[in-house]
């Protein structure tokens, strides 16, 4: 039995990872200092999962910034941390350019912390939750790992960073040395929610991202969505991105991390993407059908630095880990209205809190 620590295990992807590998019979310590989740979440995810294999989910509130709280995480754990699912960080692009200092911080010297602390003890598998943002603007479409790392913002500067601080760690350590496996996995747009409605994206304040967005506005927390952009070359002048399911997305981290276990030291580099795109336009009308709710809208010029389409090639993600997105936009919009329409304040709703 696998013992894992997930970094920022209480977040929107986080928490459905956690639910996949607790699944599949791993032992979970999360650490999580519950800045943009919430601990309603695990006791969430505890329920998903059956009393078995909640008991082996422990989850401790800390920093990744602190060596203290890292170590804590570490002796958390009935048995060694064998591998490191690594969620945590600031991921607002907008927050970003008006806080480059504190994404620097919480980003680039989180991940410093935790790396020195799994190299002291013992641990050198990582899963590091990487994204498309380091592409910037992307010169061929789809994007493949090979399309050149150009990000055009605070939060995407981070994410390359923390790339090339991995890839330098593995770097440093002669061949016949080498210990670490590490896969970047670079995720193109997480929406939806876990089926049973139980677990979702939970934005404080107003999202910064569409999917959420629109959701809140089908279930009346915003009167209307705003829309960047109405000239763009595509097919109905919006932007278009690759919208892939959360939970196929923790299916990935799953397949990334068994691939890291049972093969030699490696740095893998990876687009975890559905290889589709939609406009904005076409999921406000698919969220539509899916709710039986308007989404009213309004329309406004591009903003600076927005690309008109982002969409991945994930070919080699399911050649090196037999992994491809299995859901659609309807399944995406589906679980994403069981989520916001059970829990319209999300983890704050009235009534929502878990008993025990």
């Amino acid at each position: 039995m696998t013992q894992l620590l997930i970094t920022g295990g209480a977040g929107f992807i986080g928490s459905h990872t956690a639910v996949v590998l607790l699944e599949a019979g791993h032992n979970l310590v999360v650490l999580d200092n519950f800045d943009n989740s919430s601990p309603e979440a695990l006791r969430r995810v505890m329920e998903l999962v059956g009393s078995e294999a909640a008991g082996r989910l422990r989850w401790i509130e800390g920093d990744i910034r602190s060596r203290a709280d890292l170590q804590r995480a570490f002796a958390a754990a009935p048995a060694p941390i064998e591998a490191v699912v690594h969620f945590a960080g600031l991921k607002a692009v907008g927050e970003s350019v008006a806080e480059p200092l504190r994404y620097w911080d919480v980003n680039l010297s989180g991940s410093r912390c935790l790396v020195a602390v799994m190299a002291e003890h013992g641990c050198h598998t990582l899963v590091f939750s990487s994204s498309c943002t380091i592409y910037g603007f992307p010169e061929q479409i789809p994007i493949n790992e090979m399309a050149p790392v150009a990000p055009i913002n605070p939060y995407g500067h981070t994410k390359a960073a923390v790339e090339q601080l991995l890839a330098d760690v593995v770097a440093s350590e002669a061949p016949e040395l080498a210990r670490w496996r590490i896969a970047r996995l670079r995720y193109f747009n997480p929406v939806g929610a876990h089926p049973s409605g139980r677990i979702g994206e939970d934005p404080l304040g107003t999202p910064n991202n569409l999917f959420p967005f629109v959701s809140q506005v089908a279930v009346g927390r915003h009167e209307r969505l705003t829309v960047y952009g109405r000239d763009w070359p595509t097919v109905d002048g919006t932007g278009v991105r690759d919208y892939i399911h959360v939970m196929d997305l923790a299916e990935g981290h799953k397949a990334a991390l068994d691939v890291l276990l049972a093969e030699g030291p490696q740095l893998l580099s990876l687009n975890l993407g559905s290889g589709q795109g939609h406009s904005v336009l076409e999921v406000v009308r698919a969220f539509e059908a899916a709710s039986g709710r308007s989404v009213p809208y309004e329309q406004l010029d591009r903003r600076p630095g927005d690309a008109a389409i982002t969409v991945a090639d994930p070919s080699l993600a399911a050649e090196r880990l037999g992994w491809r997105t299995r859901r659609g936009l309807e399944e995406i919009c589906r679980d994403g209205w069981a989520w916001q329409s059970a829990n319209p304040d999300g983890y704050d709703s009235p009534g929502s809190q878990s008993s025990g």
